[in-house]
């Protein structure tokens, strides 16, 4: 029984020394590599969904855009393994912390808030004030435009780790439910568990596909 329920996302499992956060890395083993892997029906798939992103990307970022794509398609495909191998039983799932998503989305904003300011200072001062405004709103208009672009990487950490949070908090909850109950409501519980298994499966893509499309979305107004 466990002390507490938030006790299933504490990294600090071990007496010595912790491994958990391994399991961030182990996707990276089944990863398939064009370099030594012969193609077959896993990389096929890997490239088409790579093709169709960068297609997607590339509209929302324009023109000499492919270096920016490469890396939202990593961070793409970084996050989507990362929610999957949480769903394995006895695996950190390290992408329900703040330190995770927060390490992802922070350098990505920083990076792309200098390099607007330093590349193209009068467009991102003039972004601050939409084009129709009134004379009279324009401190205020700078203001929300400021505060919407600072907190910007908090809310895409905080997205990814509250979504990955509730599910996996539910099926904790069902799961200790299950003892000393009937056989008919054991399978009940077991049938609702495996339709939330599904439905984290398509949580997980989903916010893997939120992440770096806001990310395209935030890189695109930086380099107009």
């Amino acid at each position: 029984m466990m002390t507490n329920l938030f006790s299933t996302f504490d990294p600090s499992t071990s007496i010595n020394y912790s491994l958990n956060w391994m399991s961030t890395f182990l996707g990276l083993m089944i990863i398939p590599y064009p370099f030594w892997m012969l193609p077959n029906r896993t990389m096929t798939m890997f490239n088409n969904i790579t093709q169709k992103l960068h297609n997607e990307f590339k509209l929302l970022l324009g023109k000499n855009s492919e270096g920016m794509t490469l890396i939202t398609i990593s961070l793409f495909m970084f996050i989507l393994m990362n929610n999957f191998m949480g769903l394995m039983p006895y695996i950190f799932t390290s992408s329900s912390h703040l330190a995770f998503s927060l390490a992802l989305a922070l350098p990505l904003w920083l990076s792309l808030m200098i390099f607007g300011w330093f590349k193209n200072t009068n467009y991102m001062f003039a972004h601050l004030v939409p084009s129709g405004t009134p004379s009279m709103l324009m401190p205020f208009m700078v203001l929300i435009e400021t505060i919407s672009n600072i907190i910007r990487p908090g809310s895409l950490a905080v997205r990814l780790t509250a979504n990955m949070i509730a599910g996996h908090l539910l099926m904790s909850l069902l799961g200790n439910k299950s003892t000393d109950v009937n056989n008919i409501i054991l399978s009940m519980i077991i049938l609702v568990q495996m339709m939330l298994m599904l439905f984290e499966s398509a949580v997980a893509i989903i916010q893997a596909y939120v992440f770096s499309v806001l990310t395209t979305l935030y890189s695109s107004e930086v380099m107009h």
